[in-house]
């Protein structure tokens, strides 16, 4: 199990916007170590993600979802609409996270 606190953050481009945790370079190097031989297209790692944001104010929430590999050695992690919304979060939020990579 990988734990990371950190923002969530919003990346947008003409009509869309995603929602990321960043996944640092040193969790990194274990998601790579421990997923050696099992990476599907563009290097994603399959993970069962639980978030719990920071302030108490959402809930804990599960959802199964892959984690992609950045140049600098970090993997993101997309929060999709229905996670944010029972979670309690948006951008700039910072959250607990935990990934178990399946």
């Amino acid at each position: 199990m990988i734990t990371v606190t950190a923002p969530v953050w919003l990346w947008s481009e003409g009509k869309g916007s995603w929602y990321f945790l960043t996944v640092p370079a040193a969790e990194g190097v274990e998601i790579r170590a421990q997923s050696f031989g099992n990476r599907r297209g563009f290097g994603s790692v399959r993970v069962a993600a639980t978030i719990n944001p920071s302030s108490g104010s959402g809930q804990a929430v599960t959802w199964r979802t892959s984690v992609f590999p950045q140049k600098l050695g970090g993997y993101i992690l997309p929060i999709k609409a229905d996670v944010r919304r029972r979670a309690g979060i948006s951008a700039g939020d910072e959250v607990v996270c935990s990934l178990e990579l399946l």
